[in-house]
C-alpha cells in the first residue's frame, strides 16, 4: 500500500503536523484524518523514498507490538466490526511505522478477496504458524472473534513471560558487564603504578601478584588484540549455534544447567502445554497442533521430543508414551495427560500444567533474583579481596625487611 508524508492542521487547537503515513490513496489519507479533526494542508506519495525506507527499517516490530495489536483487533471484532474496517481504523491507532504498514497491507489484501489467515501467513517472520493457525480455525468455525480474544490472552501471557525472564537477567547482566569494565580500568591504568615499585626492589613475589602483573602487562600490550578476538568468538559462536548441531548442544546444556536448568524445563514446558492446549480449543487436530507445537516451543530437544511423541501417536500409541520415557519431562506430566486422554479432557488437563508450571517458573524467577544480589555481591568481595591480597601482602612483606 502507497505511503504519503502530510502537513495537517488540528481544527481545535490548531497545531499542526507533518508525519509518514500509509493508505489506499490520496482522498483514503485525508478521509481518516479529517475524521480525527485534522485539515491536510499538503500531502505527497512518498513510497519510493528514502525516508519511508528508513523509517521501515528502524521501526521493527516487536512482541508488544503484537500484544497491542491482538488485543485492540479481538475488540473490535468482538464488537461485530467488519474485518477490513477493523485492520483500517487500527492504522490510526498504531505508532509503529512497520506495523502500520503492514496491517494496511494486510487489510488491502482481504478486501481484495483473501482469508485474513492467508494474509498473516504471508509474513511468517511476524506472525507464526501457530498465529496463523488458530486465525485459520476461527474463519473455518465462524468464532473469529473468541479465537481473537483468546488469542490475544495467550499472546500476551506469553509476553508477560518473556518480560519476567529479561527483567530477571538484566541486574546481573549489568553487574557483571560493570565489573568487567572496572577490572579492564584495574588492570591497564591502576595495578602497574602500584606494582611498579614491587617489581624494582626485586624480591620474590607472591604467586597471586605475580598473576595480577602478568595479566596487567598482557591487557597493557594486547587489549586491542583481545577484544578484535573476543569479537570474532562471539560471530563465530553465533554463527555455530545457528547451525542443528551447535544448537543441539546449546539446548542440551541449556536443560542439564545447575539451578537454571529446572527454570528452563518450567518454561518449555508452560510453552509446549499452553500452545497445544490453544491449538486444540481452536479446533485444530492433534496431530497438526502437534507438529505447530515442535516449532514453537523454541528448544531442539523437546521439540524432537514432540515430534516423537507425534510418531508414536500415528502408530496408535497414547499421548503420554514417549513422555513417560523421557528424563527431560517431570512425571507429573505424562501422567496428567494420561488422565486427559482418558477422560477426553486434554484441553483442560494442559491448562492445569500451563497453569502449575507457570507458577513454579514465577516463583522461581522471583527468588534467583532475591539470590542474584548476594551472590554478585560475594564474587564482588572474592575478586577485590584476591586483588588486594595482591597487592598489599608483597607491600607488607617490604615494609618489614626495614
Amino acid at each position: 500500500m502507497p505511503i504519503f508524508k502530510y502537513k495537517a492542521k488540528n481544527n481545535i487547537t490548531g497545531k499542526t503536523k507533518s508525519e509518514l503515513t500509509v493508505g489506499i490513496n490520496e482522498a483514503d489519507v485525508v478521509k481518516r484524518l479529517s475524521r480525527q479533526n485534522f485539515s491536510v494542508l499538503a500531502i505527497a506519495d512518498k513510497t519510493d523514498s528514502l525516508e519511508a525506507k528508513i523509517n521501515l527499517f528502524l521501526n521493527s516490530i516487536k512482541v508488544k507490538d503484537l500484544v497491542i495489536f491482538s488485543r485492540q483487533f479481538s475488540v473490535m471484532i468482538a464488537a461485530n466490526v467488519p474485518v477490513v474496517e477493523s485492520l483500517l481504523i487500527l492504522i490510526d491507532q498504531t505508532n509503529n511505522f512497520s506495523l502500520k504498514k503492514m496491517i494496511a497491507d494486510i487489510a488491502f489484501e482481504v478486501d481484495s478477496g483473501a482469508l485474513l489467515s492467508d494474509a498473516f501467513a504471508k509474513r511468517p517472520k511476524i506472525f507464526s504458524e501457530f498465529f496463523v493457525n488458530i486465525i485459520k480455525s476461527g474463519e473455518t468455525s465462524g468464532k473469529l472473534d473468541e479465537v481473537l480474544t483468546y488469542l490475544a490472552d495467550e499472546t500476551e501471557k506469553s509476553y508477560d513471560m518473556a518480560s519476567k525472564i529479561k527483567g530477571a537477567m538484566i541486574y546481573p547482566a549489568f553487574i557483571l558487564v560493570g565489573l568487567l569494565a572496572v577490572a579492564v580500568i584495574l588492570m591497564v591504568y591502576v595495578i602497574p603504578n602500584l606494582t611498579s615499585m614491587l617489581t624494582e626492589t626485586g624480591m620474590q613475589l607472591p604467586l597471586a601478584t605475580r598473576i595480577i602483573i602478568a595479566i596487567s602487562n598482557f591487557l597493557q600490550n594486547y587489549l586491542i588484540l583481545l577484544i578484535l578476538t573476543l569479537v570474532g568468538l562471539i560471530i563465530a559462536v553465533r554463527y555455530y549455534l545457528r547451525t542443528e548441531v551447535g544448537r543441539y548442544q546449546l539446548d542440551t546444556f541449556k536443560l542439564k544447567m545447575p539451578i537454571f536448568g529446572r527454570l528452563f524445563k518450567y518454561i518449555y514446558l508452560v510453552r509446549f502445554s499452553r500452545t497445544l492446549s490453544t491449538l486444540l480449543k481452536g479446533g485444530v487436530t492433534i496431530t497438526r497442533a502437534l507438529e505447530i507445537t515442535a516449532n514453537v516451543v523454541g528448544n531442539v530437544v523437546y521439540r524432537d521430543l514432540i515430534l516423537a511423541t507425534l510418531e508414536s501417536i500415528n502408530d496408535g500409541n497414547p499421548l503420554s508414551t514417549v513422555m513417560e520415557a523421557s528424563n527431560d519431562v517431570p512425571k507429573m506430566v505424562p501422567q496428567m495427560l494420561s488422565v486427559g486422554e482418558r477422560t477426553g479432557r486434554i484441553d483442560s488437563v494442559l491448562d492445569k500444567i500451563t497453569d502449575f508450571y507457570g507458577r513454579e517458573s514465577s516463583a522461581m524467577l522471583a527468588n534467583l533474583s532475591t539470590l542474584m544480589e548476594p551472590i554478585i555481591m560475594v564474587i564482588m568481595g572474592v575478586g577485590v579481596g584476591i586483588m588486594v591480597a595482591a597487592i598489599l601482602m608483597p607491600m607488607y612483606n617490604m615494609a618489614n625487611q626495614f
